[in-house]
């Protein structure tokens, strides 16, 4: 079990480290729903692991990064909210730079497919906004222009 300190510190620290606005992890916590040890089952043979669902997909790259085996990995992905957050800010951080905004970004975390995609981010920017993390949800769109700041 994580006290919500650890937790603000992992979020805090995956968001200054990949220059992620903190807001924005906190609304993807929400949507995934996840949890510590969670692996969920897709109909394509993955798994979505932890607080932010990483999918297994990534295991094996996460795995050679490490230096560990895929095991290993895969069990630090599910059983980590550190380890998750970090990963999952990360993955966020690389659909940024595909996409070169904030909202595209948010949106290719989920789905490349546009109408996923889309849906997601919507999702994403109303957890933001019904948790007052951004006045509406416009905000977001208005921010990615933006960040990080300069």
């Amino acid at each position: 079990m994580i006290t919500a300190q650890a937790l603000a510190l992992c979020i805090f620290t995956a968001a200054q480290t990949y220059s992620v606005p903190p807001t924005v992890i906190l609304g993807v916590l929400h949507v995934e729903g996840g949890r510590v040890g969670q692996a969920v089952a897709n109909t394509n043979g993955t798994y979505d692991l932890g607080p932010m669902q990483i999918n297994t997909i990534w295991v094996p790259q996460l795995s050679r990064y490490w230096g560990v085996s895929e095991k290993t990995a895969l069990r630090w992905v599910r059983d980590d909210a550190c380890v998750n957050i970090g990963v999952g800010t990360w993955i966020l951080r690389s659909k940024m730079n595909e996409t070169g905004s904030l909202a595209g970004g948010i949106a290719h975390y989920h789905s490349a497919t546009p109408w996923r995609g889309k849906n997601y981010r919507d999702k994403v920017m109303g957890a933001m906004h019904l948790y007052r993390l951004v006045r509406q949800p416009s905000d977001l769109v208005m921010a990615s222009r933006s960040y990080p700041p300069g």
